[in-house]
């Protein structure tokens, strides 16, 4: 039971520092602007939908990818530490690494922005589809599985709520807030990113001497 709350609470952090919902909020409120509420809304729940969708489909393809294109598990762990750590260096100064969107762009966009680039790849970026790959490559039984496809549920749910209560949480954090509460995340997603590296630099460095 314990390895099982472990695991999870891996995929919850992982999950939820890389997607970083507080992060993609201001720009979805950007992007979103000029749409009422209730379209508002509704744009958030096709993105969340389709950003579930995707990351589900990849991290059950993933080995499948791995066989056709002969990449290691390793391989792919050293790749996604160094993608994590990147990521967790913008966050750490507070950058949102996110897509910008221009000012004069937004309206080709709002009339249908759900898809591409709120959901692929502002919610569901490179950094969450490696790490959906990678977990469930760890999770070898079933129940361990289902830990991770539940952890998922969870971070996209509460992204949800956070993109529907956008407005208010802006206004409640402050920039100020906000810049803290990313800095923090970075900090954890840099530590986890030197575990996902070395946990598949090591087999390879040992593969080299044998």
């Amino acid at each position: 039971m314990t390895d099982y709350i472990t695991f999870g609470i891996l995929c919850f952090t992982t999950f939820f520092t890389i997607i970083n919902p507080l992060g993609v909020m201001p720009i979805f409120m950007t992007m979103t602007r000029e749409m009422e509420k209730e379209d508002r809304n509704l744009t958030a729940k096709k993105a969340i939908l389709a950003s579930f969708i995707t990351l589900v489909v990849f991290a059950f393809s993933g080995q499948i990818l791995f066989n056709f294109f002969g990449i290691s598990v390793n391989s792919f762990r050293v790749v996604g530490g160094i993608i994590f750590f990147l990521m967790g260096m913008d966050m750490l100064q507070a950058r949102l690494g996110t897509v910008k969107v221009k000012p004069e762009e937004i309206k080709a966009y709002v009339s249908d922005i759900s898809i591409t680039p709120l959901a692929i790849p502002m919610i569901t970026g490179p950094g969450a589809i490696t790490n959906a790959i990678v977990l469930m490559e760890d999770a070898k039984e079933i129940e361990f599985k289902l830990v991770l496809l539940v952890a998922i549920l969870i971070v996209f749910a509460i992204t949800l709520v956070i993109l529907l209560s956008a407005t208010k949480i802006i206004k409640l954090l402050g920039t100020t807030g906000n810049n803290v509460l990313m800095r923090l995340m970075g900090l954890i997603i840099m530590v986890i990113a030197i575990e996902f590296f070395l946990s598949g630099f090591k087999p390879i460095i040992q593969d080299i001497l044998a």
